[in-house]
């Protein structure tokens, strides 16, 4: 099973010289490695060419069309029977590739993806980060894990195809924001054999710091708006906790604030108060503990509760953004 390793680039040398690097350790061949630079101002031509001796490696350039039709261009570059997409800010363990020719023969997946996890090398934000976005305490955790809510949909920081998917879909119809989800509905919806390979794991760096997680979030938010728009169907009501999370989180600070400054005489109020105050003191001990457990580190499991209010606020907020503009306001 011969495997294209397709990489869109842009503007990060230094993230693609850790990925190409982590390639170079596979236990697994044959394979070849595409890279798509995107129009970058800052091209890594010099990084990928410093890979020749030791990887079947390619490099191409094309003007800035965003990620999605980076990959399709990269597709129509690719030789192998598999098309495996990579984000560049992400290390491939060295039986990567091994287990997921083991998952293709196991499952028949006609594509894939799977999950991914926090390398011992991230800072501790990035650790917390990767927490948040795989914990069962967040919406992160509907995704890439063995407990995934409903059809699973692999994401393009770790995803694989068939050559035939290819040549039916014709790839990402989008390039930026959600792409990935809207092909991976579109493979289910032709037919495709979609399935997660739980050991095909990778290491995801994600954002360095809690203001690009906030940002990268609010853009989540904002694409599950995009997906409902082709497909209405696809938003389902855990899509909307983080709203809800949001609204129950003001509401609470509201009834505190006029419960403790006296300025209502409700009677109920500070049942309410007292009940919502343990809601989320809760809500919190059980993240934190969870993740001091996932993580091993009291430090990161502190930051693990940051990066999970900054999750559902900043998704939330995206999708009731969108939801506005795009549903109520029909922009």
């Amino acid at each position: 099973m011969f495997f294209s390793i397709v990489i869109p680039l842009y503007d990060r040398p230094q993230e693609i010289d850790e990925l190409l690097e982590s390639l170079t350790q596979q236990r697994y061949s044959p394979f070849e490695v595409i890279v798509v630079e995107d129009g970058s101002s800052k091209p890594a031509k010099h990084v990928v060419e410093s890979y020749r001796p030791r990887l079947d490696i390619h490099y191409y350039e094309k003007k800035n069309e965003g990620q999605g039709f980076a990959r399709n261009f990269g597709f129509v570059k690719a030789k192998g029977d598999y098309f495996i997409v990579f984000d560049s800010d992400i290390i491939v363990p060295q039986d990567y590739l091994r287990q997921v020719a083991n998952g293709i023969q196991r499952g028949g997946w006609d594509a894939f993806g799977g999950p991914d996890a926090a390398h011992p090398s991230f800072t501790d934000i990035q650790k917390a980060i990767s927490y948040s976005m795989t914990s069962p305490f967040t919406t992160g955790g509907i995704r890439g894990n063995k407990q995934h809510v409903g059809q699973f949909h692999p994401r393009s920081f770790n995803m694989g195809i068939s050559r035939k998917v290819y040549e039916q879909t014709q790839g990402f119809r989008l390039s930026r924001r959600s792409e990935d989800i809207e092909f991976s509905i579109r493979m289910i919806q032709q037919g495709f054999r979609v399935g997660l390979i739980p050991e095909a794991f990778v290491y995801h760096k994600r954002r360095a710091t809690f203001e690009q997680f906030f940002k990268q979030t609010y853009g989540f938010g904002k694409g599950r708006i995009d997906i409902y728009k082709l497909f209405p169907r696809e938003l389902k009501l855990v899509h909307a906790l983080p709203a809800a999370f949001i609204f129950g989180l003001c509401s609470l600070i509201l009834l505190n604030l006029i419960n403790f400054g006296g300025l209502g005489k409700i009677p109920v109020l500070p049942l309410l108060c007292r009940i919502g105050n343990i809601v989320f003191v809760v809500y919190t001990l059980l993240l934190f503990l969870h993740a001091w457990f996932t993580t091993k580190n009291i430090r990161v499991a502190g930051l693990g509760v940051v990066a999970a209010y900054t999750q559902l606020v900043a998704y939330g907020l995206g999708l009731m953004d969108n939801y506005i503009k795009c549903v109520v306001w029909k922009k």
